[in-house]
């Protein structure tokens, strides 16, 4: 766990929004089915302020007025990134020229490894069925 909180503090120390860092960590969540990273995100994020709407809204942000190009743009990076499998060109150029005109070479680098953390942590909660916790305080 140490390293992770070290992987965690670089990436939140580049300069993304740490709100596009939710939304991120959310949708990858949503796509892998991990109910504990996905309920622990977005209670997260609603304690920082994040809304509803835009909470409601993250497994269909394309339909949706509620974000911004650049977090549009960090949501198809996280899909690309987070469904590897699902295609021959799983980042395609056109999603990682999309997030490279939002974001410095720093910042992709930040929201990749928040991606690739979120990642691994979804593959141990969903392979050892962890559940979310039915009472949060």
């Amino acid at each position: 766990m140490p390293a992770v909180g070290i992987l965690n503090k670089a990436a939140l120390s580049a300069g993304v929004p740490e709100s596009t860092l939710g939304l991120v960590h959310l949708r990858a969540s949503q796509i892998n089915g991990c109910g504990p990273c996905a309920d622990s995100g977005a209670r997260m994020a609603k304690r920082k302020g994040e809304t509803d709407e835009r909470l409601f809204a993250v497994a269909t942000w394309r339909e949706t007025p509620y974000f911004t190009d650049a977090e549009r743009a960090a949501l198809a990076l996280a899909e690309s990134a987070t469904r590897l499998a699902d295609r021959a060109d799983a980042v395609p150029d056109e999603v990682w020229d999309e997030a490279a005109k939002h974001f410095n070479e720093r910042e992709l680098a930040a929201i990749v490894l928040w991606i690739a953390t979120t990642n691994f942590f979804n593959r141990l909660n969903v392979t050892t069925r962890q559940q979310a916790p039915q009472n949060w305080s």
